[in-house]
């Protein structure tokens, strides 16, 4: 994995996260002026002026890292060249892994306004309610594909709104994201990842209903870290596809068949793609 380096500002290569230095982590949602791969290990001056803002959200993340007495983190934006399908493939495939191992994991909500206090900014409101704008619980950070492994893998996570002002932490806000996402109280406890395994694939599955990826395909990889399983990433392959590949993972890891209970679910997205398949169909592949 490449890690930025908040002093040099380069990036900086290690085997895997179990030798690296401890990092930070970013999670947050890709907007039009991010930081790529290109503009820190090229040293492209230009990208400061095309990307103002992407460079603003780095270096913020930086300075709070530090504060931290961390020295390295790690973006999606900028350390994964995705020139490379291998390395795509191999980062993706580890994501769930990084940020399971980070000291310290970032969650930047730029969308939630800086008028809402803490804690308390989570209660109260109804999503119909004029004044919910800019509202935590509006954030579109809770209905992307990649944050939920986000949120669930990491030790615990630090919320940050616009401007990077502190907004809470996931362990002091376990009745309001679960409320919010779905996700079991135990798991978004600190350490909570343990109480994992406990949970059916249908519990776990369910979590992704409602949730977006830009990309049709990400919708599957976006779940493997959740699965513990690895498959190759072929974007291209459609969104069908992508989902089947990850059932037969999930169909040859676990003895748990609840993937299949999916009508009574009534989760629209993600049902319709499970349900068109059976246990037969699985076993043939």
């Amino acid at each position: 994995m490449r890690l930025l380096n908040i002093k040099t500002l380069k990036l900086e290569w290690f085997h895997n996260a179990d030798v690296a230095p401890s990092y930070a982590i970013l999670s947050h949602r890709w907007e039009d002026e991010e930081v790529l791969f290109e503009d820190v290990n090229h040293r492209l001056m230009c990208s400061l002026i095309r990307s103002p803002d992407g460079w603003a959200k780095v270096l913020a993340f930086c300075k709070i890292a530090e504060q931290f007495g961390i020295s390295y983190v790690w973006i999606d934006t900028c350390c994964i060249d995705k020139n490379s399908s291998t390395e795509l493939s191999e980062s993706l495939n580890s994501m769930f892994a990084w940020y399971r191992c980070a000291t310290l994991c970032i969650a930047y909500l730029s969308d939630v306004s800086t008028d809402w206090g803490n804690k308390d900014s989570y209660r109260g409101l109804s999503r119909r309610h004029p004044k919910y704008r800019g509202h935590p619980r509006k954030s579109v950070w809770f209905n992307r594909g990649w944050t939920l492994q986000e949120l669930i893998a990491p030790k615990d996570v630090w919320f940050y709104k616009r401007n990077w002002t502190f907004l809470g932490i996931r362990s002091e806000l376990i009745d309001e994201l679960h409320e919010i996402t779905g996700v079991q109280k135990e798991i978004l406890q600190r350490n909570g990842l343990e109480h994992l395994h406990t949970l059916s694939v249908a519990a776990r599955m369910s979590w992704a209903a409602n949730r977006e990826t830009t990309r049709p395909e990400d919708l599957a990889y976006s779940l493997l870290g959740l699965f513990g399983v690895n498959m190759p990433i072929l974007y291209g392959e459609g969104e069908r596809n992508a989902f089947f590949r990850l059932q037969v993972m999930i169909f040859q890891s676990f003895s748990d068949h609840s993937i299949f209970a999916w009508k009574a679910l009534s989760l629209p997205r993600v049902s319709r793609l499970v349900a068109v398949l059976s246990i037969s169909t699985l076993t043939e592949a």
